[in-house]
């Protein structure tokens, strides 16, 4: 029985997993955004999060404790350079996880999961509502408005039937 047990254990031996995940770190590390399963995702996260929060302080130690579990310089590289800049004011959900769908093969379900902070879409449009924010009028507005300026024909069937020939 598994009671109380919360580590996904993906169908793999320790050494396995441990192997696995720093791989998948190093890549999202590198990349910002990756394509997995959804049960690799999610425990992505789990083994990420920490890791970035450990990046916030610059120190000998935190660079030795990361690259001890990703195992590649590359990866702590661009953790400590690139990723800490951006997450430094940031308190937690450095990750985004979105389902994709299923993979064609075998129906798995497949997940995007990304640093949140690098996304440009998410973070430039809000920015961009917030700059932007101008009054918007309703469409019908624009019509009442033109319509109290200048009075319509009260009749405009009978004006458009007598202009059409008839056949009598």
């Amino acid at each position: 029985m598994r009671h109380g047990d919360k580590i996904n254990n993906l169908s793999r031996t320790a050494s396995h997993r441990k192997a696995l995940l720093a791989n998948l770190a190093n890549e999202l590390f590198i990349h910002k955004r990756i394509f997995t399963t959804l049960a690799k995702a999610k425990a992505l996260r789990v083994y990420v999060e920490p890791l970035i929060t450990r990046a916030k302080e610059d120190t000998m130690h935190n660079r030795r404790v990361v690259f001890s579990y990703l195992k590649n310089k590359e990866g702590v590289k661009a953790l400590f350079d690139e990723v800490r800049e951006k997450i430094l004011n940031r308190n937690g959900g450095y990750t985004r996880i979105i389902k994709i769908g299923h993979r064609k093969g075998d129906a798995a379900e497949m997940a995007m999961i990304e640093l949140v902070d690098f996304n440009d879409l998410y973070s430039n449009n809000k920015t961009a509502k917030s700059a932007k924010k101008t009054k918007t009028r309703r469409a019908g507005s624009k019509s009442k408005a033109k319509s109290a300026e200048t009075p319509a024909p009260e009749n405009t069937s009978e004006a458009d039937n007598s202009t059409t020939p008839t056949n009598e």
